[in-house]
């Protein structure tokens, strides 16, 4: 079985790296899509559209155009794994969530315990909640074994 995996979420470690060459030790047949990963690049977005003096429009135009990509991507996948870091608030993987429960789409989320009780809402909606990057890989392993 082939599955789409959407990454969503933190961008200030290397966790996508693991998931994807775990899933690679057991080559498992998975096609992993994700947000843009690049600050600038999602922040000038919607620079395509032209230049903004107002940052609020420039915000404004750049978050329709991820939102092109990011719900693209949500509804295309079969299962969504969304990180939440420690040291930033990711308000973004919180609405992509939302978005997968409001679809019913599976999702994982990943983080830490010391952030469960904020996120106690969006773990409820979760098919499963992983402390870490290897709990992940096995469930990926376990979900896309023949």
């Amino acid at each position: 079985m082939e599955l789409n995996v959407y990454l969503s979420g933190e961008i200030h470690t290397d966790w996508r790296e693991q998931i994807i060459n775990g899933c690679q030790e057991y080559d498992l047949k998975i096609v992993f899509y994700s947000a843009v990963t690049n600050h600038e690049a999602s922040d000038g977005a919607g620079d395509i559209l032209g230049a903004e003096d107002n940052s609020f429009w420039r915000d404004h135009k750049s978050a329709k155009v991820n939102a092109l990509r990011t719900k693209t991507l949500i509804e295309g996948c079969d299962i969504a794994i969304i990180r939440f870091g420690d040291k930033y608030k990711q308000w973004n993987a919180a609405f992509d969530a939302g978005y997968c429960a409001a679809l019913g789409k599976q999702y994982i989320t990943l983080h830490d315990e010391d952030i469960a009780h904020p996120l106690k809402e969006v773990d409820a909606s979760a098919q499963a909640w992983a402390t870490t990057v290897e709990q992940v890989v096995e469930i990926l392993k376990y979900v896309g074994s023949n």
